[in-house]
């Protein structure tokens, strides 16, 4: 940074510090509630979710071969393919919209194609099979089964529609990056590493569906038994595959052991010291680790930044989810998504588009504006736009696919929300 955006950035500083009226108390409220979001942000996701994306992320750029990239989400490649395999990916991933990024960002830097990249960027928060159930069962069937249909019709349309737009716009040299080739695995022992390090991220994550019964219900109360076991795998092939001296994981997983019978009301403690521990692995092991550390690090430093400097702008605007303490008041909202105007939808969509969602956190937020009289249309135009966007999640797609992209983007999925709410508000009134 030169010192001409330093001198400007300290004279907006002082600007707000000399005007804002501090003294105003929805102003203070909204200011807490930012720093609120980022707190509750920081507890929920970022060692559990975005840490481990960090690290999926850099392994992807490392261990998984260009080549491989291109042929199934390249420009060339076969669009059904190319689209089919996005989608499925990233919904299987089922993660926020911010814990997306450091993936989307890694294949796309691996020469993805932008319409492939795009419909994964959208699937991954989007296609979560746990709120589809959740939405149906606490909001209605008909809001489960059109959400379900909208997303997974989205993926490919939206994949399709920038794949269309910037059709003959070349892929700048530094979007993609180029890194020398680690994987010296066969093509099975490659998919078993990534559907391990990939269960973790899933299982670690996996979120109560508020039922007492059911496969989901039921995985959630053993999800931390099964990324036990996973991370025990998972330490194998560390010693096994990747050069890591074996001393390191053998004390991690018995560090990790003690710790969940010693504080088993905090798993976050385990998980926490299992972090420390892969860190310390790959800083002692060969060039391998050395580089996946590397490029987790380097996903790091470009996204954090501006995630959390996101949060904390949508916190002061909004709020946290169903507080209604941000700077712009909850009643306007709930007055201008009642019924079903075309404008209606359209400002549920721009609202979901910059409000942070948790995974799940919007279905019960939803069930709170419906009783307060939203319409069922604009209520499927937020849940389409909301879950796959969010401010901070915009800024992190700019910092990666550029402005123009990124606008085009998020132009296509608050369009089309709008228009699927409207269509589905005037079949269901």
């Amino acid at each position: 940074m030169n010192d001409k955006n330093k001198l400007i950035i300290i004279a907006i500083i002082f600007l707000i510090s000399y005007f804002l009226p501090f003294e105003n108390i929805q102003l203070q409220e909204a200011v807490g509630e930012s720093f609120l979001m980022l707190q509750d942000y920081a507890q929920k996701h970022v060692i559990l979710c975005l840490i481990p994306a960090f690290f999926i992320a850099g392994a992807i750029g490392v261990f998984i071969k260009q080549g491989s990239i291109m042929k199934y989400l390249g420009k060339k490649a076969n669009k059904f393919i190319s689209y089919s395999v996005a989608s499925v990916s990233g919904s299987i991933l089922a993660v926020c919209s911010c814990t997306v990024l450091p993936l989307f960002s890694g294949i796309y830097r691996m020469g993805a194609g932008i319409g492939p990249a795009t419909a994964f960027l959208y699937s991954g928060p989007a296609i979560n099979v746990l709120a589809i159930i959740l939405t149906a069962k606490v909001l209605g069937l008909q809001l489960g089964i059109a959400r379900a249909v909208g997303a997974i019709i989205f993926a490919f349309v939206i994949g399709f529609l920038m794949s269309f737009t910037f059709r003959n716009e070349k892929q700048d040299e530094n979007e993609i990056n180029i890194i020398q080739d680690h994987n010296d695995l066969n093509g099975t022992k490659t998919i078993a590493f990534f559907a391990t390090i990939i269960g973790i991220l899933i299982f670690a994550n996996w979120a109560d569906p508020n039922t007492q019964s059911g496969i989901f219900h039921t995985i959630f109360l053993v999800k931390w038994y099964i990324t036990g076991i996973l991370s025990l795998l998972f330490s194998g092939m560390l010693i096994v595959w990747f050069e890591v001296k074996w001393f390191i994981p053998v004390i991690t997983s018995v560090t990790v052991i003690a710790l969940s019978f010693l504080f088993p009301q905090y798993p976050i403690i385990a998980f926490s010291a299992g972090i420390i521990g892969l860190i310390i692995a790959l800083k002692f092991a060969g060039e391998k680790g050395n580089d996946w550390l590397e490029s987790s690090k380097a996903f790091s430093i470009q996204i954090m930044p501006l995630l959390f400097g996101g949060i904390i702008i949508a916190g002061f605007l909004l709020g946290m989810p169903g507080s209604g303490k941000g700077i712009i008041p909850q009643e306007w909202i709930n007055s201008i998504v009642g019924g079903n105007s075309i404008y209606a939808n359209f400002f549920a969509s721009i609202v979901g588009a910059f409000m942070y969602f948790a995974t799940l956190t919007e279905v019960p937020i939803l069930q709170g504006l419906l009783n307060a009289g939203m319409g069922k249309g604009p209520a499927l135009a937020l849940l389409l736009a909301g879950p796959a966007l969010s401010l901070p999640n915009m800024l992190v797609i700019r910092s990666v696919l550029g402005s123009k992209r990124t606008i085009v983007f998020v132009t296509y999925v608050v369009i089309l929300s709008t228009l699927a709410g409207f269509i589905f508000g005037n079949i269901v009134k």
